[in-house]
């Protein structure tokens, strides 16, 4: 969606810094903001090991499908 940049401006958001959200009768749009948290970096480490060992497994299923 493209919004005149005086409204961006307006509204203090940025290019591409928009969340849409479809409500009865009425689209809203909000600014997106990153939200810090603090996170054990163990936990960062296996959430990330889990997630490439999952990636790995799509690839690899992949090059099967597509080797026959």
């Amino acid at each position: 969606m493209i919004l005149p940049k005086s409204v961006r401006e307006a509204a203090g958001i940025d290019e591409g810094e928009i969340i849409a959200e479809a409500r009865e009768g009425e689209i809203v749009l909000k600014p997106f903001r990153l939200r810090e948290v603090e996170i054990d970096p163990k936990i960062a480490d296996q959430i990330l090991k889990e997630e490439d060992e999952l990636e790995r497994r799509k690839i690899s299923a992949i090059l099967k499908e597509i080797r026959g």
